[in-house]
């Protein structure tokens, strides 16, 4: 369970070698990977509080706000890097952060699942 916990980690991980033997821009990952790591850490401390929180509405707004600010958070990390290291960069990174964001979303779905 946990390396379905953390297979978003691990796929960041093994970006590194398809970036090196790919000839990708390093900066888009090294871009994607602060933003990620960043956006994962503020997620888990906003899910911890969550579930201590006894208010349906503070649940909530953790929930769903922390969501939304994480997704920002990515997203204009990207174009920063997009804007600062030119293009190929700021694509290398918002694809990565798409293929992160889409091993977190499906391993979430498989942990709900085997949780229930």
């Amino acid at each position: 369970m946990v390396v379905i916990r953390h297979l978003d980690l691990v796929v960041l991980a093994l970006a590194l070698i398809v970036f090196v033997l790919g000839g990708l821009p390093l900066v888009g990952w090294a871009a994607a990977s602060v933003a990620w790591v960043v956006q994962r850490l503020i997620g888990d401390a906003l899910q911890k509080r969550a579930e201590a929180a006894e208010d349906p509405r503070a649940v909530v707004g953790l929930v769903a706000g922390g969501s939304m600010g994480r997704a920002w958070l990515t997203a204009l990390a990207v174009l920063a890097i997009g804007l600062v290291a030119g293009e190929d960069a700021g694509l290398a990174a918002a694809l990565l952060i798409l293929v992160l964001f889409t091993t977190y979303f499906t391993s979430r779905l498989i942990l709900r699942g085997v949780a229930a």
